[in-house]
């Protein structure tokens, strides 16, 4: 048996999360202000979930393999930190840039570039709690970085709003971004860059034969189900053939082209599996392979939580991509990017993101207490039924000022979703394999957000005018089905004792 891992100081736990700080001022600044830049720049209504699909896409392409690569890193800079560092250099020049695209298609193409670099410089940063952290100590880990999630997004969703009222420009030449959100992305860039270095010189980490001597790399039971060929021939089958036929179907019949988003990734999913049944990649120890294996090896409690996870995101996407233009015509009557009113709108919709991600700050510290009443399960229902709520309340809140009270329990809802799965899931992942599975798991963040980028429009168009409003409508009852498949995740009293003990230390 190893000895524990030391325990961390308060210090040593806000050093190592501090660099999240300026990761969520890159993602703030993302969410709140893309759908306005490419409105800016000539897109409609309709094209904006296509458009948003660059955020998921390299989501679900960078991750595992960056939680692959990192859990065999070793450098100077240690495991994590140097994915931190160079994800970090990579999203400040994708920054700069973006606000000064000068047209649509240079405008996603940076998208493309700034969500890459950024999940480059994120994935690593669950793990690093797992590598650093004993596991008394990992339930506070997460909520330290949920805290800083918070504050970076509150003052990133806030700058356009607070240069305005400090005399910055905030209309512009249609077709061209006010300084308001220029200045604002130049300041993002420095500040990531700034929190991200901290966070990679302040820290250390431990070497892998380290690691090895603690006894938590022994703790969580893996059995890796190594893949036969002719295993991976018939999911293969499985999953290509429908994608396949799907497709042809969309093209048969014209159909909405953003369907081909799924309809190609099924048959993606499947020529992949198909590949590796071939000789001895199903064998062999390459990245696609072991990535691939680990996906088909998850632990139970996992493949529950992606159930849950997959609802929240699929809210939490429909929030980002349609609040600007749902707030800008619902509640300020203006649709035209160059106009005062819509600009005040757009500047508004950031003050609600800021909002959300300050009570998410706030509920990050009465969490543990839900936790103790509720327990694990019960205080993430509670939460999510509270952003369902405030979604629904936009619909008939029609003064702007009260859609703040909404994002309370929006704030409460995201506050939970960045921790409380991750408590969940405690315990059952291998520590050799953590980086890996906490790509893998954010499978379950993309994969939602995929969905949404190519059914949303799709069901605004058909059940609700193309009204942008009803986007907050369907979040809101995705996050009560999200609630509901929290019933199927087991027993989570070892895990709400081990969140107590935190909360009261």
């Amino acid at each position: 048996m190893g000895k524990e891992k030391p325990q961390l100081s308060f210090w040593q736990i806000w050093n190592m999360c501090f660099g999240f700080l300026g990761i969520q001022f890159g993602f703030a600044l993302q969410n709140g202000n893309v759908s306005r830049i490419f409105q800016t720049l000539g897109a409609d209504m309709d094209t904006l979930p296509i458009l948003w699909i660059a955020a998921p896409l390299t989501g679900l392409l960078v991750q595992p393999i960056i939680g692959h690569f990192s859990d065999k890193t070793w450098t100077r800079l240690g495991r994590r930190r140097p994915y931190f560092l160079y994800g970090a250099i990579a999203t400040s020049l994708a920054l700069v840039v973006m606000p000064n695209a000068s047209a649509l298609w240079m405008a996603a193409g940076t998208l493309w570039i700034l969500d890459a670099a950024i999940n480059v410089s994120m994935e690593p940063f669950r793990a690093f709690v797992g590598d650093n952290l004993p596991k008394r100590q990992q339930a506070q880990g997460y909520s330290m970085q949920s805290f800083f999630i918070g504050v970076g997004a509150v003052v990133a969703s806030a700058m356009p709003w607070l240069l305005e009222k400090a005399g910055v420009n905030n209309t512009a030449a249609a077709g061209t971004l006010p300084d308001t959100v220029i200045y604002s992305f130049y300041a993002g860039a420095v500040v990531l860059l700034l929190a991200v270095g901290w966070t990679v010189f302040s820290s250390k980490e431990y070497s892998p034969e380290q690691l090895a001597s603690f006894e938590e790399s022994h703790s969580a039971e893996y059995q890796l189900q190594q893949r036969s060929a002719p295993q991976w021939q018939r999911s293969g089958l499985m999953w290509a053939l429908p994608g396949v036929l799907a497709t042809a179907v969309v093209a048969l019949f014209a159909l909405d082209k953003e369907l081909y988003i799924l309809t190609l990734g099924l048959a993606v999913f499947g020529l992949l599996q198909l590949w590796l049944s071939r000789g001895q990649r199903a064998a062999d120890g390459s990245g696609v392979t072991s990535v691939m294996n680990d996906l088909f090896s998850m632990p139970t409690a996992m493949k529950r939580l992606a159930v849950v996870q997959f609802f929240s995101w699929f809210a939490l996407f429909a929030m980002w991509i349609y609040m600007t233009p749902a707030v800008t015509s619902t509640h300020f009557g203006s649709t035209d990017p160059a106009s005062a009113l819509y600009n005040q709108g757009a500047n508004w919709v950031g003050m609600l993101f800021a909002g959300y991600n300050g009570f998410a700050a706030i509920a990050a510290l009465i969490i543990p207490l839900l936790v103790r009443l509720l327990g694990l399960r019960g205080a993430h229902q509670f939460n999510l039924l509270l952003g369902a709520a405030g979604f629904m309340s936009f619909l008939w809140i029609d003064n702007p000022d009260l859609l703040m009270v909404a994002m309370v329990g929006v704030g409460f809802a995201w506050a939970s979703i960045l921790s409380l799965p991750y408590a969940m899931l405690a315990g059952c992942l291998p520590v050799q394999k953590l980086g890996v599975y906490m790509g893998i798991f954010n499978f379950f963040i993309v994969i939602p957000q995929l969905v949404a980028a190519t059914v949303l429009g799709l069901l605004l168009r058909l059940g609700f005018n193309s009204e942008p409003i009803y986007a907050l409508f369907i979040g809101a009852v995705s996050w009560v089905i999200a609630a509901v498949a929290v019933f199927a995740v087991q027993d989570d009293s070892v895990a709400a004792g081990h969140v107590q003990g935190v909360s009261q230390s």
